[in-house]
């Protein structure tokens, strides 16, 4: 159940940026982003069981079987990736599908109808018929090397994605290696979010909404938006595999931390 939750997080997180292809391809910005929180609302609700079950694990393993807890969070990290590597998959499929609900919901104008459309067995063939498309490796192959700003957004993202990633996991690992201090440890996650939150809508988000309004009035093509979000989903599978790396560090850190305090 954990894994399957982590697995749809990091999923849906990488759609977000087949929500951009969407919203340039239907010139209607407000109205996909405004749908995709729905989504998200998935995703928050996922989250928000994650951390119970994840923290009632750690309880039960304080004593004796600790070091069985790092290959469960290992699994846990690598289902990030797995979640990251089929949203990065399904990206020209989603963005099609999403620019259809789009057009739907601004008809329409009826949240309920569209869920009922999409998910209706009459129409699910249908839907997935007009809308399954592979990745295509020539639009990758084409792609030129990023230039100097594109490598700072991508390193950001990289570490943002990370620290996201791990937050949480070494935190409540740091309770293992610190009983006496796991509650202090375990609200030391929401520090550690809080940067790379901060990090994302500070430094990235502006950067990608800025080159979302360009390719909108012209500025520059759909193909150069398109290698930009291939780099930023590149980067989100590097930061689930940095989180690997990051995990016992950062559980050790969090821990002599909560002494501290």
């Amino acid at each position: 159940m954990i894994c399957l939750f982590t697995l749809v997080i990091h999923l849906i997180g990488t759609l977000g940026f087949s929500v951009r292809i969407a919203a340039v391809r239907t010139r209607k910005i407000a109205l996909a982003f405004a749908l995709f929180n729905v989504l998200v609302l998935v995703s928050r609700t996922c989250n928000t069981f994650q951390t119970p079950f994840l923290a009632k694990r750690v309880e039960d393993n304080l004593t004796g079987k600790a070091e069985g807890l790092i290959a469960d969070f290992r699994w846990i990290i690598l289902c990030a990736t797995l979640g990251t590597l089929l949203g990065a998959f399904l990206i020209p499929t989603f963005q099609r599908v999403f620019a259809q609900a789009v057009i739907h919901f601004q008809r329409h104008r009826s949240l309920a109808r569209l869920v009922f459309r999409g998910f209706s067995l009459q129409n699910l063939p249908d839907v997935v018929k007009t809308s399954m498309k592979l990745p295509a490796l020539e639009n990758i192959r084409g792609f030129e090397r990023p230039g100097r700003f594109e490598v700072k957004m991508i390193a950001l993202n990289v570490l943002t994605v990370a620290l996201l990633t791990v937050g949480v996991f070494s935190a409540l690992y740091a309770g293992v290696l610190n009983p006496e201090y796991r509650v202090t440890a375990s609200s030391l996650s929401a520090v550690i979010n809080g940067i790379a939150t901060l990090l994302m809508f500070v430094l990235i988000d502006p950067h990608l909404s800025l080159l979302t309004d360009d390719v909108m009035e012209g500025a520059i093509s759909e193909s150069s938006f398109r290698r930009v979000v291939v780099y930023l989903v590149g980067a989100r599978v590097a930061g689930t595999l940095l989180a690997q790396a990051l995990f016992l560090p950062g559980a050790a850190a969090i821990a002599g931390l909560s002494r501290l305090l």
